[in-house]
């Protein structure tokens, strides 16, 4: 007998929010996989582990159908090869950081799919953006000023990750094996 397919969990949330941190956390503490995104800049840029490309090597994979999703943002380019999401089909949940704009592609896509929408107060994100040094303080108010809804007709974890790191993973391990949360592709409900 087939294995079930495991769910593609999509963990979003502002920059500085932690999302790198929770979905390391959440794979070690589970067997949950953790997608490798490609990314149109270099592989020495630092923060999560992903694989570098450049414009013309990103077309070319475009073209052959190598990514099962990807988005442009912040003038870089995003995508989930369609390797990384093997594992769906032997019944092993992925965890994988997308961008809000293709969260409604993601949920046309995959069978079970869940959204963990990750926050924590403008002080804290403030606190976190500064710490990794990479934007000035009036870049980070602009992103601190920035809001973005999700899309209507997800299932939607709510999860604030102010706290021990410990502490957010517990509160998503729990919301994610609630039955409600389980059974969420046909009842299309949000979990706060």
């Amino acid at each position: 007998m087939a294995a079930a397919p495991g769910r593609l969990i999509a963990v979003v949330g502002p920059s500085g929010v932690g999302k790198d941190s929770v979905m390391e956390a959440l794979a070690k503490a589970t067997d949950f996989h953790l997608v490798r995104r490609v990314i149109t800049r270099p592989s020495a840029a630092g923060g999560e582990q992903f694989d570098g490309c450049d414009e013309a090597t990103f077309d070319a994979d475009l073209a052959r159908g190598r990514f099962a999703l990807h988005w442009p943002a912040h003038d870089l380019r995003y995508g989930i090869p369609k390797t990384e999401l093997a594992c769906l089909d032997q019944g092993r949940n992925a965890l994988v950081n997308l961008s809000r704009k293709v969260l409604t592609e993601a949920h046309a896509a995959f069978s079970g799919f869940i959204v963990v929408n990750l926050s924590a107060s403008p002080e804290v994100l403030a606190q976190r953006l500064a710490a990794r040094g990479r934007e000035s303080a009036d870049s980070i108010a602009k992103r601190l000023a920035r809001q973005v809804d999700l899309p209507t007709g997800l299932t939607v974890i709510n999860v604030v990750n102010d706290g021990p790191l410990d502490d957010t993973v517990r509160t998503i391990l729990a919301r994610l094996s609630d039955q409600a949360v389980a059974d969420a592709p046909s009842a299309m409900r949000e979990i706060s």
